[in-house]
């Protein structure tokens, strides 16, 4: 089977699963499945940051979050260790779905391993896989999740997400974020989030 063939057999399955995704998102206008639409998203900013992505990258970009609404938050305790927890059950569930659906779509046990390592975010700032990743799901975030999530939070717990969020990013993907549209709050609060970097 050839590698494009694998490709799209993959985003179908990928696609069709997060389709069921209970919780929406809209958008300009449109209704979407909410895992579905930012997949898609995300799959496109990783191409916008690294246009010659490799096969496994943009196989992980498209089931990064593959599945999610499945073990909610809520399921976890309050607190910030239920939470992160909750995070790494989630992340394994991801991959293991992931590789799942890539079996099935003809890639063999190295491929699968590797797109799983990217959505497992191993080595980060080490792998430039996994740094793009990570660039691209902040930028996700910031794109299409900022401006609704800001307002509904004090100044210093936005600030400290966004410093958060921008570690983990690399000087590329510090340019994109400045590059986006925001509001004059929402861009008042990067900009103190940035100075605290240095």
């Amino acid at each position: 089977m050839e590698q494009t063939n694998k490709l799209a057999i993959a985003f179908s399955k990928f696609d069709a699963y997060n389709q069921k995704d209970p919780n929406v998102m809209l958008w300009e206008g449109e209704t979407y499945a909410r895992e579905y639409f930012l997949a898609l998203k995300l799959h496109e900013w990783v191409l916008k940051i690294e246009p010659d992505a490799s096969e496994a990258l943009l196989l992980a970009s498209r089931s990064q979050h593959i599945g999610r609404w499945e073990i909610p938050r809520d399921g976890y305790a309050p607190g910030r260790e239920p939470y992160l927890k909750w995070r790494r059950d989630l992340a394994h569930y991801h991959a293991q779905l992931a590789g799942e659906m890539l079996k099935d779509a003809g890639y063999d046990e190295q491929e699968v391993s590797r797109v799983q390592e990217i959505i497992l975010k191993k080595r980060i700032k080490v792998d430039s896989d996994v740094q793009t990743m990570e660039n691209a799901l902040c930028l996700v975030f910031l794109d299409f999740q900022y401006e609704d999530f800001h307002p509904l939070h004090d100044q210093e717990k936005v600030v400290n997400i966004l410093r958060k969020s921008l570690l983990k990013m690399d000087q590329k993907g510090h340019q994109f974020a400045l590059t986006l549209n925001y509001s004059p709050q929402g861009l008042a609060y990067l900009k103190e989030a940035i100075s605290q970097l240095h």
